[in-house]
């Protein structure tokens, strides 16, 4: 990596003040969270469309971007996940241009997650940090257990108690150490802060968040690259704490202000389960208080985030682009998970339900239009989520080893078809 700083400092989103590059994530002033900021100068300089084709298939290609000192130490294989053009999904949803960015084969734990955590636990090493943890409904606790176990830190997953059997499984299969917490998942972070500040373990969505938040950026970077360095017109985003959603468009308008993606205009949306939909409800309601949902209840758990840190940041990112919000209910999830794998092959939990079902619903409703690009983010993979749908897919048919019954079998199927 070139020694320039293009990591210049952390910064202030409410009042700009400069804070040091540390294992800090709020101002001491006005309480702000921070971000990372760079020296784009010194980015320009570097970071050319030549230079990304040359460097190997994963998110570090934009490393320049990203919030390390030195070269990345965990998760290098991380990102460049497919963006497949979904021209079935496109014909059942009646649009001409539709693509889904694949998140459910992001390695290794087959979620988005693992682009924030390899950014998080890179820095946490710069930072000499060898304990590191996080609050999580699922999805961040198997990549914190995974990328620590690789890299040879020590781990602590705090998680609701209720969480889907195979998100635990996916977590203690690594070694580390996951705590079950009986309550939502706002009780669970609250208790990570105050453990944070006892023990200063680096906990990734705490006092490490300027650093993890960054890696979502590089979905949004891999999806211009991927149509060709253009913009998509339309980009939906499913929701919990509404980071995800803001960093794509972060990462939009760095790709722009740097000459890397062909200048155009773009709109995010945003996708909420019913259950708990705080961000939509207060994007329906036009205001940018975002009322907090103190008993989440729905099937996208790894949604089920009552009190978004980001709630507010993702209205104003909505509101600026000319997107909006949508929501969904259970058994809309359920049918999305089911389309997309019928028409698309790909099996998503039920966070890529939600967005399917949301962008469904805006596009019969007008907001997304027909005629323009469509990119869907799809961010973990169904297998973690089975207990959503086994009882709503049917069962296997079973018949003898016998071939009259086999053929009475595709007979009946065929003309069911």
């Amino acid at each position: 990596m070139d020694k320039r700083p293009f990591f210049s400092h952390l910064r202030c989103r409410e009042c700009g003040r400069r804070y040091p590059k540390e294992a800090v994530h709020v101002c001491e002033f006005d309480f702000g969270p921070l971000e990372a900021a760079y020296d784009y100068e010194a980015v320009s300089e570097t970071l050319t469309r030549e230079k990304i084709l040359t460097r190997p298939r994963s998110m570090w290609r934009y490393r320049e971007l990203l919030p390390i000192e030195h070269e990345p130490t965990v998760g290098l294989q991380v990102g460049f996940t497919p963006l497949i053009p979904a021209h079935r999904l496109a014909q059942r949803l009646g649009v001409e241009e539709l693509y889904i960015k694949n998140d459910t084969v992001n390695y290794p734990t087959l979620s988005f997650k693992d682009r924030v955590v390899s950014v998080a636990l890179s820095r946490a090493k710069e930072l000499g940090i060898d304990t590191v943890a996080c609050a999580s409904t699922g999805n961040l606790a198997n990549s914190v257990a995974a990328n620590a176990a690789s890299a040879g830190l020590r781990s602590f997953v705090l998680i609701p108690a209720d969480l889907e059997p195979s998100k635990i499984l996916g977590s203690l299969v690594f070694g580390t150490n996951v705590i079950g917490i009986h309550g939502a998942y706002d009780q669970v972070n609250r208790l990570c802060s105050e453990v944070a500040g006892k023990y200063h373990w680096g906990f990734v969505n705490v006092n490490l968040r300027p650093y993890y938040a960054e890696g979502s950026k590089t979905m949004g970077f891999e999806i211009i690259e991927q149509l060709g360095w253009r913009l998509p017109r339309h980009t939906v985003v499913c929701m919990a704490s509404g980071s995800l959603l803001t960093k794509i468009y972060k990462a939009f308008n760095e790709f722009s202000k740097l000459g890397l993606a062909d200048p155009g205009p773009f709109s995010i949306y945003g996708a909420q389960a019913a259950g708990c939909s705080p961000i939509s409800t207060a994007v329906k309601n036009n205001t940018e208080v975002v009322r907090p949902v103190p008993k989440p209840h729905t099937i996208a758990k790894s949604l089920s985030i009552g009190t978004p840190a980001d709630g507010y940041y993702a209205i104003r990112t909505m509101k600026e682009t000319g997107g909006t919000a949508e929501d969904c209910t259970d058994q809309e999830i359920v049918e999305a998970i089911k389309l997309l794998a019928e028409t698309e092959g790909i099996f998503a939990e039920t966070a890529g339900g939600v967005t399917v079902a949301c962008a469904k619903k805006l596009i019969e409703s007008g907001s997304i239009p027909r005629n323009e690009s469509i990119v869907l983010c799809i961010t973990g993979h169904g297998l973690k989520t089975q207990e959503a749908i086994v009882d709503q897919i049917g069962k296997a048919k079973l018949i003898r080893p016998n071939l009259k019954e086999f053929e009475a079998l595709v007979e009946h199927a065929l003309q069911a078809s």
